[in-house]
């Protein structure tokens, strides 16, 4: 499948070094695209198809894509997805560069196809040879572009390399995932983010394992759904998010008590810090006290595990990544780059030495890669954006973002990229954005909105609240859209104009203000904030 799609590529006139966006559904033929992709040296960017139109235009813009990979729709939810029409916006909105669009055909329903443009996927493969030479690359030539979000805005470009970056796929699918020939693995991560693409499309092939591909999601039918496919498939190695394992907690025990999950063997979690609670539920009823658990920490710019338990080397403690795997250099460090040896003080988390598949880049901003990356401590370290702590044991335990970036989910969203979609709709003067701890989805993003007009009375305008959230799915992805507004005549702002982002986050997890907020340029706005004015 991958030798004949990636021919019909290259009948397209798609070459080595040629972008090709892949916005699909999570199905085996999204996996194929991107494997054609590599064959031929082309390089490949997969967008989540959950993201707007106006996301997926900025991914288009920014990597000069010569051809689009969609779908008619995808299934997620019990409903349809509209890819190709979510595309067909996009591409209306600029994006000159594109000259081909493949449509693949999953879910029948009537789509338009521009002529001369468009062309189905099985039309593209017709008559073509189901051999293709690999195309030799060099270990540093770019395999794939990822596109995370940024505290500054605009999306990032991830760089990441096809040999460093594949080595360190097969290394971390042997050594955290134990894998053997015998197992059947089972990433429910989606292509659209790291995780999918390198334990969903390229680590697990690479170690010739049996993998399951799943389009929908945990809750759909019914919150039996992923221990119905572990059991009826045989899953051996089950990994997932931390915010699926507490929906699926909070279903009750009796749900996987249904299903036979005796062939599971393996247990692991990505995306996030699993809370102990989560962690022990996950433990107790699905691995049933036998299975280990591998809590992983990475990140899009890393490629692949960097801190993580080894199965049956490493004991494990609930709520900890434990340790750095073998040739990573992880450390936990001051504002001066000193390593702090004190147990439980936290620091910045930093990797101190190369690793094979680190990212190489921000596609076509080299300035920025550097000052996103390596601001401190002279370039010396690369500095993650989290902040953590180690143990009496040198285990780490992540303690959160040091940035703006908030992770809902286990998706990464920007602040600044939800603010600005807010302050574009036409009634709103400014926002800011800040995460506030949600029990299933880790963070939920709380937006501070003030309005043109006059503030809705008591500060809740529950309409304009349901305009806003709609719009914010608009502009980047349902996932994006804000849990909660609170409506003000100002943000708190000192004198110099920076907002008090810090009091924010107090203010919406509903905490005692102990912040000094003398510096405030209007100390009564606290009280419209609070929601009690």
């Amino acid at each position: 499948m991958v030798c004949q799609f990636a021919n019909a590529l290259k009948a397209q006139g798609i070459n080595k070094g040629d972008r090709v966006i892949i916005y699909m559904p999570m199905i085996a033929e999204a996996v194929v695209a991107m494997q054609a992709c590599a064959r031929i040296g082309a390089i490949h960017s997969v967008v989540f198809g959950g993201f707007s139109a106006e996301a997926l235009k900025d991914r288009i813009e920014d990597t000069a894509a010569r051809l689009v990979i969609t779908a008619d729709g995808g299934h997620r939810g019990g409903k349809v997805i509209e890819l190709k029409k979510t595309a067909d916006v996009a591409l209306s909105k600029g994006c000159s560069s594109v000259e081909k669009v493949i449509v693949f055909q999953r879910t029948g329903h009537d789509i338009a196809m521009q002529s001369g443009r468009d062309i189905w996927w099985h039309d593209a493969e017709q008559g073509q040879s189901q051999q293709c030479a690999a195309e030799p690359v060099n270990a540093t030539d770019p395999l794939f572009l990822l596109y995370t979000s940024g505290s500054t805005g605009k999306p990032k470009g991830i760089q990441h390399s096809s040999g460093g970056y594949l080595l360190n796929a097969i290394t971390t699918m042997r050594w955290v995932f134990d894998i053997q020939s015998s197992d059947v693995f089972w990433c429910t991560a989606d292509v659209g983010w790291i995780t999918g693409h390198t334990y969903v499309a390229y680590g697990p092939l690479a170690t010739g394992a049996t993998m399951i591909v799943y389009e929908g999601v945990p809750t759909v039918p019914d919150a039996g759904r992923f221990w119905d496919v572990c059991a009826r498939h045989g899953v051996t190695i089950f990994y997932t998010a931390p915010t699926a394992i507490r929906a699926l907690m909070k279903a009750g025990d009796e749900i996987p008590a249904r299903y036979d999950l005796s062939k599971l063997r393996l247990l692991g979690t990505v995306g996030e810090p699993i809370n102990p609670e989560a962690w022990m539920w996950y433990h107790t009823v699905i691995g049933e006290s036998r299975c280990p658990i591998v809590d992983t920490w990475w990140q899009t710019e890393t490629g692949a595990h960097m801190i993580a338990p080894v199965p049956a080397a490493t004991v494990t403690k609930p709520g900890s990544c434990t340790q750095a795997l073998p040739g990573i250099d992880a450390a936990v460090v001051n504002e001066q780059g000193d390593e702090i040896t004190n147990a439980h003080q936290g620091g910045y988390l930093v990797i101190r030495k190369p690793w094979p598949s680190m990212l190489q880049t921000i596609w076509g901003d080299d300035e920025r890669y550097k000052s996103t990356y390596w601001p401190m401590f002279d370039g010396r370290f690369y500095l993650a954006g989290d902040s953590a702590r180690r143990d009496e044991d040198n285990y780490f335990w992540i303690m959160g973002r040091i940035d703006d970036v908030l992770n809902v989910s286990g998706h990464r969203l920007g602040t600044m990229e939800i603010e600005s979609a807010l302050v574009a709709h036409p009634a709103v003067a400014e926002a800011a954005v800040v995460g506030k701890p949600h029990e299933v989805k880790g963070e939920s993003v709380f937006a501070y909105v003030v309005l043109k007009g006059e503030r809705p009375e008591g500060g809740i305008d529950e309409a304009m609240t349901n305009e806003l959230r709609s719009w914010v799915a608009e502009q980047i992805g349902p996932i994006a859209k804000p849990d909660e507004i609170r409506y003000s005549d100002n943000l708190p702002k000192t004198r110099s104009g920076k907002i008090m982002r810090r009091l924010l986050r107090t203010i919406a997890k509903g905490e005692e203000i102990t912040q000094d907020t003398s510096t405030l340029e209007n100390e009564a706005i606290l009280l419209q904030l609070q929601g009690k004015a």
